[in-house]
């Protein structure tokens, strides 16, 4: 069929479902499932050539989990939690996307996931009170809910530099890494960005570039993650407590394994905080951050304390003094970004052939056909690498046209900031769930309970006979309201991240998701459920 016989589709023609899903990632997937366990038909159109999402995009060198492996799978089949294997505590993208594909063929999902089909627009008929989606080959579909499982962070976000494209030699950003790889192997590169996708990747390609230039704007506070192999025993172990394992993800407040401990830092003594700190600073992963005293995650006294520990450990690990202090974070509070963990960064920048630069001093003026330059010097590399980040939340839905209810778009909605209630519906746009507005933290712990809700939400209209679910203006004001106030006081909101928006350009700055627990939005969810979707107006 040609694009223009596409375009031309009568009403007849137009596939027809009950709920339409942007997305075949981890969100995708799983709501795909439970739409079908709740009787509806449904539908995911998929702009990759394959599942998996996050973990399909994202496939740069040293690319990999950094919440523990096995608290990150899906908990809805025993069976399938018994029969996966992970191969290490912290899994590397080629085994994520192998499970992700695993999860699609074991439950048959990819009769109803469409691939290579990027949605274009979406725009709500408000006489027939559904959805019609387009995709960029001009294929449509109609259903009467709308899904966006599109995930918090995969809009990549590269800078506009003057001369982007007038570089002759390899350039791509990390979350658009190429199928067929990249060769490094003695290449000159450059890589822009030391976040945490930055961090994971600088450490593996150090081991084969012939040279490599670091340009790094913002020093972070970076982990040791101390990953292993998963050994025979400990995986019966595993698979033994999954139980548990859930049920303290369920418990913690961003669904991690890890807990905080309830005693402030200030009301030890400095021995006895400093005996903490070095016992969690020799634990895998988060430990570190989310095992600690409790108001080590709080500004003030205890925050600077552990910050001054973490700093050190970082001097101690890079030879030259001037080098160790460019990477030393000294312009956020510990614990206001996520926290990178790394396998041996520190140590890449003690290699001669590695060079630090600090683009805050010394700012990159532009791309040249041969490399960079900044305001100091000229770089002459054979690749660029943007790990330069996401324009996080709003920017993957603001990439799709969604227009509601009196013409309305979603992008101007949400220009001075996402406008939702509890993050999963914004007022005027009826029967659309922004699922992964409202999910944060351990995020398949996170994603699980969300799309039980959206997609029982979705029972309870059709079960009721109603057509239509809204998020009333009231209830979008006071929570927007909320999101503001409570945001203002939490940690992740004191430093310019995509928690906040702050590394887009010309982006609202503001909390793009909810500032409360895990445990408390879950709460606050099945009360409004419990009370007949107060809040919501159905019709």
């Amino acid at each position: 069929m040609t694009s223009t016989q596409q375009q031309s589709q009568t009403a007849e023609e137009i596939e027809q479902y009950d709920v339409i899903i942007i997305g075949a990632g981890v969100t995708g997937l799983y709501a795909l499932w439970r739409l079908r366990q709740l009787g509806f038909s449904a539908h995911s159109f998929e702009e990759g050539s394959g599942v998996g999402g996050t973990w399909f995009w994202n496939r740069y060198p040293g690319c990999r989990f950094d919440s523990e492996s096995y608290t990150y799978g899906y908990s809805f089949s025993e069976e399938l939690l018994q029969e996966w294997d992970w191969k290490e505590h912290y899994s590397g993208q080629p085994e994520n996307e192998r499970y992700l594909n695993y999860v699609a063929d074991k439950f048959d999902l990819r009769r109803d996931i469409r691939l290579n089909s990027r949605v274009m627009s979406a725009v709500f008929d408000e006489n027939e009170n559904c959805w019609e989606v387009v995709m960029e080959d001009g294929n449509r579909a109609r259903g009467q809910f709308l899904v966006t499982s599109v995930g918090i962070l995969s809009a990549g976000y590269v800078p506009e530099f003057e001369g982007k494209d007038s570089f002759k030699g390899v350039s791509c950003h990390t979350g658009r890494w190429p199928q067929e790889g990249v060769d490094l192997a003695g290449k000159r590169v450059g890589v822009i960005g030391t976040g945490a996708s930055g961090v994971q990747l600088i450490t593996e390609i150090a081991k084969e570039v012939s040279h490599l230039t670091v340009f790094q704007r913002t020093a972070n506070f970076c982990a040791p993650l101390r990953n292993s192999p998963i050994e025979d025993e400990t995986q019966r172990e595993i698979k033994e407590s999954f139980p548990e394992i859930f049920k303290k993800c369920l418990e913690t407040p961003g669904s991690f394994v890890h807990e905080f401990d309830p005693r402030s830092a200030m009301s030890v003594t400095p021995e006895e905080r400093l005996e903490q700190y070095e016992r969690l600073w020799q634990k895998s992963g988060f430990a570190k951050w989310l095992s600690n005293f409790y108001d080590v995650m709080m500004p003030g006294e205890a925050n600077e304390d552990y910050a001054e520990f973490f700093r050190n450990k970082i001097r101690e690990r890079v030879n030259d003094p001037v080098v160790a202090e460019m990477l030393v974070p000294k312009t956020h509070m510990f614990g206001s970004k996520r926290l990178p963990c790394e396998s041996g960064y520190y140590e890449v920048f003690n290699q001669d052939n590695v060079l630090l630069v600090d683009v805050r001093e010394a700012p990159i003026e532009r791309i040249t056909p041969a490399g960079i330059k900044t305001k100091d010097a000229e770089y002459d590399l054979d690749v660029i690498v943007f790990a330069t980040g996401f324009d996080a939340v709003t920017g993957s839905l603001n990439r799709v046209y969604i227009r509601g209810e009196g013409g309305q778009t979603l992008k101007d909605k949400f220009a001075n900031g996402p406008r939702t209630y509890m993050g999963v519906q914004s007022a005027g746009f009826p029967n659309l769930f922004t699922i992964n507005q409202a999910s944060v933290g351990n995020f398949v712990r996170a994603a699980e309970p969300l799309v039980d809700w959206v997609t029982e939400a979705m029972a309870y209209v059709r079960d009721n006979e109603y057509s239509l679910i809204s998020a009333s203006p009231q209830a979008e004001e006071e929570w927007t309201q909320h999101v503001a106030d409570a945001g203002a006081k939490i940690l992740r909101s004191q430093a310019d991240s995509w928690f906040v928006g702050a590394n887009i350009p010309g982006k609202a700055r503001g909390l793009l998701t909810a500032p409360d627990t895990a445990p408390v939005m879950r709460a606050k969810r099945d009360e409004v459920a419990a009370n007949g979707y107060e809040g919501f107006l159905l019709q």
